[in-house]
This record gives C-alpha cells, structure tokens and sequence, in this order.
C-alpha cells in the first residue's frame, strides 16, 4: 500500500506545542460537564491530546490502539486492533481522543467496541477534523482541510539526524511546496545528563 493522498488538502497549518496545549483546553472546558470518567486515547497521535487532557480533567486513561499503519508505513485498507479497551469501561463515562478524525472510521470502531463492553455512555473528542470527518467526533478542537504539520510528528531522527518526516515531505509535494528546514520544531539544544 501506499500513504495517504494529501493532493485535496487546502493550505498548510503548522501546529505549535502551545497551539496543541490550547486546543486540548479547549476540549477540556468541552468536555469538563460530561465528566469522563476514563478516556481512551486512541495512538498514536491521540496519546499526545489524550493524556494531556486525562491531566487537566484528573481522569483515568488507558491507551488503545488501531490504525491502518505498521511502524509509520500505511499497511492496510482498514484500522486494525492492536490494543483493544479494557472491560473496566463497563458503566463508566467514556471520552475516546484521538489526533484528527479524517473519515471517522477509526472513532466509529473504537465507540461500537467500547459501547459493547457495557460502557455506560461514550463520546468523542479530537483536536482536528476534515469538513468530510466531522460527523464522527462530539468535539472537534478545529475544523479544517488544511495539511496539518503536528509538532510530535513533524520531524524524525535518522541517519544521526533530525530531519523532516518523509511523510510531511511527500504531503507538501502533492501540493506543490518543496519541504525546508523552516517546518522544523524549534527546542534548545539539550545534552543528556546521564547515557551509558
């Protein structure tokens, strides 16, 4: 298989640390009135808003998992189980986060699941949805068909380098942009106190 087709996305939104810290207050003060009781972060992308948000809501969290993805390569047509939720969701509050809802179809799976082990009520919350995806999640921190450069996955380390993701690298080709250094993350430069 190949990645996904970034060619019909509108523009470019680069996201920063403090523009992600933002949105997940946002869904906090949405979500804080139907008081989960336990969130599903659905990885990889919704670990980074879904343990943030168990943080500032003080609610339990457990990962789950299912993509269509096998160590970053687009690997099959459906997501697919890996980590499935705990049993423990009986007669609780669920809130499933996740990174973005594209089709819903990852959101969808994840509710039919949670809601046939028993969950009392399960809603859904994502920091970004396309136009075409925004039935699927009860809150969506922003609505947009740009190409949206997240900060936790914009760069990787290979070959002894920080380089740019080789997805984010095609996804801006499809629209025409040669990547540069500029997408980049700014951060310190840090030594590690302690290696073996």
């Amino acid at each position: 298989m190949k990645s996904y087709d970034y060619s019909n996305r509108e523009d470019i939104l680069p996201i920063s640390w403090n523009d992600f810290h933002g949105l997940c207050k946002a869904l906090v003060q949405a979500t804080a009135r139907y008081n989960p009781q336990i969130i599903l972060a659905v990885g990889r992308g919704g670990y980074y808003p879904g343990t943030l948000i168990a943080h500032l809501l003080q609610a339990e969290i457990f990962p789950i998992r299912l993509s269509r993805r096998v160590r970053d390569v687009v690997t099959y047509e459906t997501p697919q189980w890996m980590v499935r939720p705990p049993e423990l969701v009986k007669d609780q509050r669920v809130l499933v986060v996740d990174e973005i809802s594209s089709s819903g179809e990852t959101l969808n799976m994840v509710k039919a699941e949670v809601e046939s082990l028993g969950a009392k009520e399960v809603r859904c919350a994502v920091l970004y949805a396309h136009t075409w995806g925004q039935a699927a999640p009860d809150y969506v921190g922003l609505i947009s068909d740009a190409l949206i450069l997240n900060p936790w996955d914009r760069e990787i380390f290979k070959d002894g380098v920080f380089q740019m993701n080789p997805e984010y690298v095609s996804a801006l080709a499809q629209q025409g942009i040669e990547a540069d250094e500029s997408a980049l993350i700014e951060a310190p430069h840090f030594e590690v106190a302690k290696k073996v």
